[in-house]
């Protein structure tokens, strides 16, 4: 039975992003993650997990302060900001107790040739890993989709995401498989899945179009549950969807992966 963590970037958004983790818990999950803690003191952070008893499992390395920045991974003019920005991202990992750090690629600079974005993100990556590494923490990256989301994603294709796993060569670096952006680029999620598993620290989940809640679109959700749990997948996967209404009017799709109780009476299945 898959466990879920709650995605507080894009959930409970009907409350300030603070108060976002009391909603959480109020709720019955027992785990969180969101993309970019740096806008918020590290210590308010970490009482706010503390006191509502949450596990922070994810956060994604800083994205930049230019307009657009998605990341800065394959941007061969950023390589000193990148690194810094993987010291930042250790900083709040490390007092948080967070294991998992998706570093995203960032988008196409123009004028960049593709041998060199692919270079410049390979060692990139192979920094991140390795420095990551001497923490604890794990190294992710993301096919994230450039059809919808973010045009313009350097790496945008589970299949492609692979290969760069294969050519780095990093114990340290990991998939983030993302069931949205996959259906999104590929389809074929069994096969997808199944390919990436070995390589696979981190599941996210939402239904398309819309990245809305599950059982809202044209993924079976049903099915790739099953899918999840015969992987033997025993870790978090992440609800990274935005709501239809509020958080808690669209959490009927978690009822049969709770024994149908409410949420609040189960917070240790979530």
């Amino acid at each position: 039975m898959p466990k879920f963590c709650a995605n507080l970037g894009f959930m409970f958004a009907e409350h300030p992003f603070i108060e976002r983790f009391s909603a959480a818990a109020e709720a019955g999950f027992r785990a969180v993650e969101f993309p970019y803690p740096y806008d918020h003191g590290v210590e308010e952070l970490v009482d706010h997990l503390g006191t509502h008893n949450l596990e922070q499992v994810l956060i994604n390395a800083p994205k930049g302060n230019a307009p657009g920045d998605h990341g800065l991974a394959c941007d061969p003019d950023r390589r000193s900001e990148f690194e810094d920005s993987i010291g930042l991202a250790i900083e709040y990992a490390n007092a948080m107790g967070t294991r998992r750090i998706h570093v995203m690629a960032g988008k196409r600079p123009p004028g960049t040739t593709s041998d060199v974005l692919y270079e410049t993100y390979l060692g990139n990556m192979r920094f991140a890993a390795r420095t990551l590494g001497e923490h604890g923490i794990k190294a992710l990256i993301e096919a994230v989709n450039s059809k919808v989301d973010v045009p313009g994603y350097f790496l945008d294709r589970p299949s492609d995401a692979l290969a760069i796993l294969r050519a780095a060569e990093e114990p340290n670096l990991y998939l983030q498989f993302d069931f949205y952006h996959a259906q999104i680029m590929e389809g074929g999620l069994t096969r997808l899945f199944h390919d990436a598993l070995a390589v696979t620290a981190h599941i996210q989940i939402a239904d398309t179009p819309g990245r809305n809640e599950p059982g809202t679109g044209e993924i079976n959700y049903a099915y790739v549950f099953r899918l999840i749990d015969e992987a033997g997948w025993n870790d978090w996967v992440g609800c990274e969807y935005r709501p239809r209404a509020t958080t808690l009017d669209g959490l009927g799709w978690m009822k049969p992966y709770i024994r149908g109780e409410r949420l609040s009476d189960v917070p240790h299945q979530l």
